[in-house]
């Protein structure tokens, strides 16, 4: 896939780090940055502010879902329609995340993570491809993972507690994002970029895995 040599030059000090929810994006990409010296980026960070700066002309998907309330959104509606139309999922705003690459000094590695990193619209901003990985979380590790973080919570109650029935919302979540990792798994391989399936094996050895794929170890 062809994309911008100018565009490729300015962002050739990002690593780029997808996945799909609960994989270790987040926690493989903050020790990565304090161990080498990078900059970090979360795209989660960014999206309430991202939400802000699309039109509904720039971002249909995503401004449809901001006038439903929270059963429309997690509970009415079948996984797959979520899954078809989750505005993240088709890289709505996704153009906002690279003008906040373009805006950070350039003089700084930067890793960048986020689910909303999808591996189409990365491939053309890639001047080596070894700057890109996808993290792929076994159904059983984003169990885990998601349980880990509800005993030991940080902020409210997460906002499937909002809807009238939590347990089917989070049902309904755990099987959209089984369809997109599987997205991400076909993807990767179509692009010929590198995915890492994250299993029980511990966030260590995935921040060893993603380093050494980077160059950086």
């Amino acid at each position: 896939m062809a994309g911008d040599p100018e565009l490729q030059r300015r962002l050739q000090h990002v690593y780029w780090i997808g996945g799909g929810s609960g994989a270790g994006k987040t926690t493989v990409a903050r020790r990565l940055a304090e161990r080498y010296g990078l900059r970090y980026c979360g795209t989660d960070e960014s999206m309430q502010d991202h939400a802000r700066r699309t039109t509904a002309a720039e971002a249909p998907l995503l401004h449809q879902f901001i006038g439903m309330s929270m059963d429309e959104r997690w509970v009415d509606r079948s996984p797959a329609t979520m899954y078809e139309t989750f505005h993240w999922f088709h890289g709505e705003g996704f153009h906002l995340i690279v003008e906040d690459l373009l805006a950070m000094p350039p003089g700084q590695g930067i890793v960048v993570e986020g689910f909303r990193l999808l591996p189409s619209l990365v491939a053309p901003l890639l001047a080596d491809r070894s700057r890109a990985v996808w993290l792929l979380p076994t159904p059983d590790f984003r169990a885990f993972a998601i349980d880990n973080r509800a005993k030991t919570p940080t902020g409210p109650p997460g906002f499937v507690h909002r809807t009238s029935d939590p347990e089917r919302a989070g049902r309904n979540i755990a099987e959209r994002d089984r369809y997109f990792v599987e997205r991400l798994r076909i993807e990767t391989r179509e692009l010929g970029l590198q995915a890492i399936t994250v299993d029980a094996a511990g966030e260590n050895e995935s921040v060893d895995h993603v380093a050494e794929h980077f160059g950086l170890a």
